[in-house]
């Protein structure tokens, strides 16, 4: 079954959609089978994946509201090792006519079941807005992963988030629970930087991953051309911190799964 994770956070520049594609390319990388989810209907995913959103056949928008499945809408990236399921600004339908559907939670949720073997990860790069766009990806998946800025207003924009959460735990999706928390465009000659992060790391401990991404010119570029940073400047610092939060990933389901094992495991011996 693939791990299902939503890329969020309700402030917008913060390097999400950054984060999304970057990680999906590098896992990847790391021969993982990967599935990335454009979920807004911006479309800055798509088109960082090299992708024209103008000229999509099917994307989000068309699975949500049922008219194709999911399996006719994906599509591979050029060279960029992950499959996607794109989106335009067609999305922005969608939520108007899912408002008043019964199950208009629950359609991404679903779309995804009849796929879940087929991937080992999932990524949902969501609005940076709490709308049903994001509600959907939230029930959808079983963590989320939120990139942050290490800036003034980080923390009170992550707390509105963690409520957010903590709403969709109670409400539809039980099992939803934070992933870890990403620390973006960061710069380690500013102090704001370093307080921010020491302040996160206070409160959420291992949650935080170990890797930072830094500020970095060629993050910037790499979507203007539709490429990955790995392979638009793979010797960038960008590219290395992106790979190392792939692997750290990699790392931490790892031990996560022998943990279980071991726990089975003496769960079998007491019985």
């Amino acid at each position: 079954m693939s791990k299902i994770y939503a890329v969020a956070n309700q402030k917008g520049g913060v390097g999400k959609t950054t984060t999304a594609v970057n990680l999906a390319a590098s896992l990847g990388y790391f021969d993982e089978r990967v599935l990335l989810v454009d979920l807004d209907p911006q479309g800055n995913a798509t088109t960082g994946s090299g992708i024209d959103k103008r000229e999509v056949e099917w994307s989000g928008v068309d699975v949500l509201l049922e008219d194709v499945s999911i399996r006719q809408a994906i599509q591979s990236t050029d060279g960029g090792g992950y499959d996607l399921l794109a989106a335009n600004g067609d999305l922005t339908a969608a939520e108007v006519e899912l408002m008043s559907a019964e199950d208009r939670f629950h359609r991404l949720s679903r779309a995804l079941g009849g796929i879940s073997g087929n991937y080992d990860y999932i990524f949902i790069d969501c609005p940076p807005t709490l709308n049903i766009l994001t509600l959907n990806a939230f029930v959808a998946s079983q963590g989320v992963i939120v990139p942050l800025q290490c800036e003034y207003y980080a923390l009170e924009g992550l707390s509105a988030l963690m409520e957010t959460m903590e709403r969709v735990r109670e409400t539809q999706n039980p099992n939803l629970r934070l992933q870890g928390i990403v620390r973006t465009m960061y710069d380690a000659r500013n102090r704001l930087s370093i307080e921010v992060s020491e302040q996160l790391l206070t409160h959420f401990g291992d949650q935080v991953y170990e890797t930072v991404i830094p500020r970095n010119v060629t993050l910037a570029e790499a979507p203007s051309y539709g490429r990955p940073i790995i392979y638009y400047a793979p010797s960038s610092r960008g590219a290395y911190a992106y790979v190392d939060l792939a692997a750290e990933m990699l790392d931490k389901a790892e031990r996560v799964k022998q943990a279980e094992k071991v726990t089975e495991e003496s769960n079998n011996g007491v019985e």
